[in-house]
C-alpha cells in the first residue's frame, strides 16, 4: 500500500523528501511515548556501541526511504517496487565479498536471472517514457533503495537479537527520522504548507506500511535469519502492481511483465539456495556431534 499512499501524497503537493521525513517522524512520535512507558529501563541500559549501531541502522533505513520514495516520482510503481525488492541480491553479494561465504550455483543462477529481469524492466520503461517522467533516474533510485536497506537489516539484526521489538524500532525509526529531518533542512525542503490530504496520506504511511509492515518484518528478524524473513517481501511487487493497475490506472507492457517475473523468480531462486545451504550446514553440524546417553542431568 505504501507506493499508492506516496503517489496520493505527491498529488496533494508533498515533495518526496518531505514524504519520507514525515513518514518516519510520525511513526517515531507514536512510538516514543510507548517506549518511555514500557521499556525506558531497557533503553537506558544501552551501551554506547549499541546506540551507535542503532543510529547507523536507522541512517541506512532513512536513506532507503529517501531514495525509494523519490523513485516513485520518476518511474512507475511496478518498476519501482520490483527493483527495490532486489535487496537479497545485494545481501548475497555482501556475504560473498565481506564474509567470504561461497555462492551456490543456484544462487548465482538466481542473480543472473534477477539482473536480466531488471534490464528488461528498464528497457520496458524506456519504451514507455513520458515527457514528464525520468524512468532511468527513477529506476536507479529504486535500486539505490534496495542497496541501502541491505546494511540496515544486516547491522540491525545484531541489535534486534538483544532488544525487545518496541525498544529496537523506537531507536531505529527515531534515528531514521532525525537523519531525514536533517536532510530536509539541509536541502531546504518545506514540511508545512501542503494540502491537508497530503498529511493524511503521510500519516497513513506511518501507521500502516511503517508501524505494521516494517515493524512486522523487524519482529521476524528476532526469530528468523534475514534470508527467511525476506520471502514474504517477494509478494510486495505483486500486490503493489495490482493496486497500481486498479487504483492508478498504470499499464503493464509484456516486456515489463516479463522483466518483473524474471526479477522475482531470480530472487526466489537465490532465497531457496540460501535456505537449502543453511539447512545442509545445520544437518552436517548435528551429524558431527558425539552421541549422548538418554540421561538428563541437572
Amino acid at each position: 500500500m505504501a507506493s499508492i499512499f506516496v503517489r496520493f501524497a505527491y498529488d496533494a503537493g508533498a515533495p518526496s523528501l518531505a514524504v519520507a521525513a514525515l513518514r518516519l517522524t510520525f511513526a517515531a512520535l507514536v512510538l516514543l511515548p510507548l517506549a518511555w512507558l514500557r521499556c525506558r529501563d531497557e533503553l537506558a541500559a544501552l551501551s554506547l556501541r549499541d546506540v551507535l549501531i542503532g543510529l547507523l541502522s536507522g541512517t541506512f533505513l532513512g536513506a532507503h526511504f529517501a531514495t525509494w520514495i523519490s523513485s516513485l516520482q520518476y518511474t512507475s510503481v511496478i518498476s519501482s517496487v520490483v527493483l527495490v525488492t532486489l535487496s537479497p541480491l545485494f545481501v548475497a553479494l555482501a556475504s560473498a565479498v565481506v564474509l567470504r561465504e561461497p555462492l551456490p550455483r543456484l544462487a548465482v543462477a538466481g542473480m543472473v536471472v534477477a539482473v536480466l529481469g531488471g534490464i528488461l524492466i528498464g528497457a520496458g520503461d524506456a519504451n514507455q517514457a513520458a515527457a514528464a517522467s525520468n524512468p532511468v533516474l527513477g529506476n536507479l533510485l529504486a535500486l539505490a533503495g534496495a542497496l541501502c536497506i541491505t546494511p540496515h537489516f544486516l547491522i540491525g539484526r545484531r541489535l534486534r537479537m538483544r532488544l525487545s521489538l518496541l525498544a529496537y524500532i523506537s531507536v531505529v525509526y527515531s534515528a531514521a527520522a532525525i537523519m531525514l529531518l536533517l536532510t530536509v533542512w539541509l536541502a531546504g525542503v518545506p514540511l508545512t504548507g501542503f494540502a491537508p490530504q497530503a498529511y493524511v496520506w503521510m500519516a497513513l504511511l506511518a501507521l500502516l506500511p511503517q508501524l505494521v509492515g516494517h515493524t512486522s518484518f523487524n519482529w521476524s528478524l528476532g526469530y528468523l535469519p534475514a534470508t527467511y524473513a525476506t520471502i514474504p517481501v517477494l509478494g510486495e511487487p505483486i500486490g503493489s502492481s495490482l493496486l497500481a493497475i486498479i487504483v492508478l490506472g498504470e499499464s503493464v507492457t509484456p516486456l515489463k511483465l516479463l522483466g518483473g517475473g524474471l526479477a522475482l523468480g531470480g530472487i526466489a531462486l537465490m532465497t531457496v539456495s540460501r535456505i537449502v545451504g543453511a539447512s545442509n550446514q545445520r544437518r552436517a553440524t548435528s551429524s558431527q556431534q558425539p552421541a549422548t546417553n538418554d540421561v538428563t542431568t541437572h
